[in-house]
């Protein structure tokens, strides 16, 4: 009997523990308890610096990359074959214009314009000759015309092969400096064999590419602001030629530029950066690069309305190292979200912790 009245009470103590618990984990209604972080509905939100956009003076620029080119090169080319029989210049040195660089063996072309020479002054002689006879009336026209004929050409003969001499002294097109040559004296060249670069390098054109949406503000006059790769020297230059089309495969526009070049420094074949300065921007909407989230469609920002974060379509102007101009889709007065981007999702409630104006940027 004391055995049974003792299992009757321990089975009472655990209905009771059991009862206990279940009236610490269920409410009055019946409803579970979800245990949870503490701090109320501050503790969901997302954390983030905003600041409140106001207009700004804005320096509008282009910034772009692009090539410095030779004013004019060329490559030197053998028109005819032949024995190279004299080099005339040095690699590397100053040219001018008209100046003989190589000249090539050409004794057997020399030989056939003697021998046209000879034979011109024989139809020469006979012309006149024939001119006279027929003057008298002593031959026909057609005999006079058959000499005539061959006269004129022995004269034609002796044109070409004089212009195919020509070929055989090479000489500078104008004036620059002539690079490495690729033959030696002695050798033997055929037609199109390459002897040397010739380089204009004083003047020297930089030729940079810009966005299509520029094309009307660039003119031939207006300056541009170019530093040379491993060079901290600022240049200045003038655009002389703008391209007549936009490329339609990259949607940019090619433009050249002329830059003097006096003492040579820069050296064609060259990576420059550029800068062109555009009309400046009174009331310009900037925001801080890190405010603009790039999309597939475009760029988005998100706006703080009512404790809430809302996406934002935007279009993008210029832009600097910190800063990006805004040409749609932001007001004066709209409050933007700075910091915290990563986390925020469209309809977020937001938990603002220090407000900034776009000044303080």
């Amino acid at each position: 009997m004391n055995k049974t009245v003792k299992i009757t009470l321990i089975v009472v103590a655990i209905a009771a523990i059991a009862y206990l618990l279940v009236n610490k984990v269920f409410s009055d209604n019946g409803e579970a308890k979800v245990a949870g972080p503490t701090g109320g509905p501050m503790a969901q939100r997302v954390a983030v610096d905003v600041f409140v956009v106001s207009p700004l003076a804005f320096q509008n620029k282009i910034t772009s990359t692009g090539t410095v080119l030779a004013n004019e090169e060329v490559e030197l080319i053998s028109e005819i074959a032949g024995r190279v029989t004299g080099i005339n210049f040095e690699e590397g040195t100053r040219v001018k214009k008209g100046q003989l660089l190589l000249t090539v063996n050409v004794q057997d072309l020399q030989a056939q314009l003697q021998k046209l020479k000879s034979n011109q002054k024989l139809y020469r002689d006979m012309e006149e000759r024939q001119r006279t006879l027929l003057e008298k009336e002593y031959i026909s026209r057609q005999e006079y015309d058959q000499v005539s004929n061959q006269l004129a050409t022995a004269n034609a003969d002796i044109r070409a092969l004089e212009a195919t001499l020509a070929k055989a002294y090479l000489r500078a097109p104008f004036d620059g400096v002539i690079g490495m040559r690729q033959v030696s004296e002695g050798s033997y060249v055929s037609a199109n064999t390459p002897i040397a670069r010739v380089v204009d390098i004083s003047p020297v054109k930089i030729e940079f590419s810009v966005p299509g949406r520029y094309s009307h503000q660039l003119k031939e006059g207006d300056q541009i602001i170019f530093t040379s790769e491993g060079n901290p020297e600022r240049y200045e230059a003038k655009i002389y030629a703008v391209a007549p089309k936009i490329d339609p495969a990259t949607r940019t526009m090619v433009v050249r530029a002329l830059y003097d070049n006096k003492q040579e420094e820069v050296k064609p074949g060259a990576f420059v950066k550029i800068e062109i300065a555009l009309k400046d921007v009174d009331e310009a909407i900037l925001l801080p690069t890190e405010a603009i989230i790039p999309e597939a469609t475009g760029h988005k920002v998100f706006l703080a309305k009512g404790g809430k974060a809302v996406p934002q379509m935007v279009k993008i102007g210029q832009r600097s190292e910190t800063l990006i101009q805004i040409t749609e889709g932001i007001e004066p007065g709209d409050t933007i979200i700075q910091s915290g981007i990563l986390q925020v999702r469209p309809g977020s409630n937001l938990s603002i912790r220090n407000i900034n104006a776009s000044t303080d940027q």
